[in-house]
């Protein structure tokens, strides 16, 4: 991005009709960036967002420990709802610390594939109320060209419930009581 784009990116941030600065993180999976300019623009989003105190919205693929690292060090916005993991695909350990630092935990439709064993692990792990569901959509849907629709929230909430041997109910109430505004509920 050259300077004129981060000057927008700026006036963006600084407009009082915004809530979180996302999605932002590091992608160290498909080299669309080199990895130093993916760190620099990480942290001048989170500069960003420490200044207005914003959540942070994180892409995080394969990056799990720096990432980790970056979210704990970082010093904006002190405290719970700090930001969300978007579609984690991390393990328990990195959720459990995120979590502990005041970062929601987001599971996608993947969380339901049985080769994903990290974030099947996290799901099993997490306490009600510190994590949310997404569609990510129009990607990460059910099937290779199918549509990714809002329902695809609801096979990702059947399967944390199975993962965690409950009632989807007890689920969406926790998530429902404690982020409602924070999740469009």
């Amino acid at each position: 991005m050259d300077e004129a784009g981060w000057t927008r990116l700026e006036s963006l941030v600084a407009d009082r009709r915004t809530r979180a600065v996302g999605e932002i993180g590091l992608d160290f999976f498909r080299h669309i960036s080199p990895p130093d300019v993916q760190r620099e623009a990480l942290g001048r989003q989170m500069a960003l967002a420490a200044a207005r105190d914003l959540p942070v919205l994180v892409h995080d693929r394969e990056a799990h420990l720096e990432v980790t690292e970056r979210l704990l060090a970082w010093t904006g916005r002190p405290g719970s709802a700090r930001g969300v993991l978007h579609a984690f695909s991390g393990d328990a350990a990195m959720a459990e610390r995120l979590v502990a630092a005041g970062y929601l935990v987001s599971f996608a439709l993947p969380v339901a594939f049985r080769s994903n064993d990290g974030p099947r692990e996290a799901a099993r792990a997490l306490s009600p109320g510190t994590f949310v569901v997404e569609t990510d959509s129009p990607y990460l849907g059910p099937d290779s060209g199918a549509r990714n629709e809002p329902t695809t929230a609801l096979r990702v909430v059947a399967e944390l419930a199975r993962l965690r041997d409950v009632a989807p109910e007890d689920l969406v109430d926790p998530i429902r009581d404690a982020y409602g505004s924070l999740v469009g509920a």
